[in-house]
């Protein structure tokens, strides 16, 4: 019978560089064994846990798995190098497809790391600047929206952006002003800080780019939307009764003609208390004389969408005209 493998000291953590555990005892052995997976050369990682993410959704998957191969390789960084592009993306939330190699960028003329699983890049000094994310070096927010010119789309510019410059809310609906991971000002000052493969796209997603949307479907009804020759929503509102306690916060709002636009995610219908609350919350809006028009991914991005058709309809019962 094989002896189980020795503990590792536990300073080390879940990810750590082979010479910081030989310092340490860790025998070179130990560091062979089959029960540490090796990410990258020189950086022993721990096994995930088969459970941890499955109950988690598709970003947020992507999200805890890029973290965690982030902070390995972060075991054999130079000083000078840091998350960007795609990585520094995924690291911050936004609605991003990474690939299989890590974005690492050093500022020119440094050079850039050149490792299995890494995709090294060098970057002019006035095109980025550097900020922390998960205790981790990346390119700011606004300056990691820039350098994604060079591979989205202008509709995955504007997701980003959206993602980007909204401002959070805590769980009792309460705005936290300044907590925007940027400002639409900072994506200005990003893409006008000179030269940038994508400025084209980037120049129109920034045109498009609206605080207030809180996930990508939400940036995707309001795209079409406006495409479709739909008026301009108010976005993220809170709505009050007559007597000015406010009964919820909605999506999208088109005051003019008494109509709130709901996007409903999965988990409105997968939680029960969601569920309960979303039953309320709609009662007391239509007893205020709201219409309200629910809206799910496959009414958006469904085989045969028809989210503004069903909106454009409501906004025509209650006096809106096409021009």
């Amino acid at each position: 019978m094989s002896r189980p493998a020795r503990a590792l000291p536990d300073e080390l953590g879940d990810a750590f560089a082979v010479h910081a555990a030989l310092e340490r005892g860790v025998s070179a052995a130990r560091l062979r064994s089959v029960g540490l997976e090796r990410p990258f050369h020189g950086v022993r990682m721990l096994p995930e846990t088969p459970h941890v993410l499955a109950a988690f959704n598709h970003d947020s998957t992507q999200r805890a798995a890029i973290e965690r191969k982030a902070k390995a390789f972060e075991q054999v960084m130079s000083a000078g190098w840091f998350f960007a592009g795609s990585t520094a993306a995924v690291l911050f939330g936004a609605p991003v497809v990474h690939g299989d190699e890590l974005v690492v960028a050093a500022i020119h003329p440094a050079d850039a790391p050149r490792r299995r699983g890494v995709r090294g890049i060098k970057v002019s000094k006035h095109l980025v600047s550097v900020s922390k994310c998960a205790g981790m070096r990346v390119s700011s927010p606004a300056s990691t929206w820039a350098m994604l010119g060079a591979e989205l789309t202008v509709r995955q510019l504007v997701a980003v952006g959206d993602m980007l410059v909204r401002v959070p809310r805590t769980r009792q609906g309460f705005l936290m002003l300044n907590h925007e991971l940027a400002t639409v000002d900072q994506l200005q000052a990003a893409l006008d800080a000179g030269r940038r493969i994508g400025a084209s796209r980037l120049r129109q997603a920034l045109e498009q780019i609206r605080v207030g949307c809180a996930s990508p479907l939400e940036t995707d009804y309001r795209l079409d939307a406006a495409a479709a020759g739909l008026p301009e929503p108010e976005l993220d509102v809170e709505i009050f009764n007559r007597r000015g306690r406010r009964i919820g916060i909605t999506e999208f709002v088109y005051r003019e003609f008494g109509t709130l636009v709901e996007v409903e995610g999965d988990h409105h219908r997968t939680d029960r208390k969601q569920w309960n609350r979303d039953i309320e919350k709609y009662s007391a809006y239509v007893a205020e004389g709201w219409e309200v028009v629910r809206l799910t991914s496959a009414h958006i991005r469904g085989p045969h969408p028809r989210a503004t058709a069903i909106v454009r309809d409501a906004l025509t019962r209650h006096g809106w005209v096409a021009t």
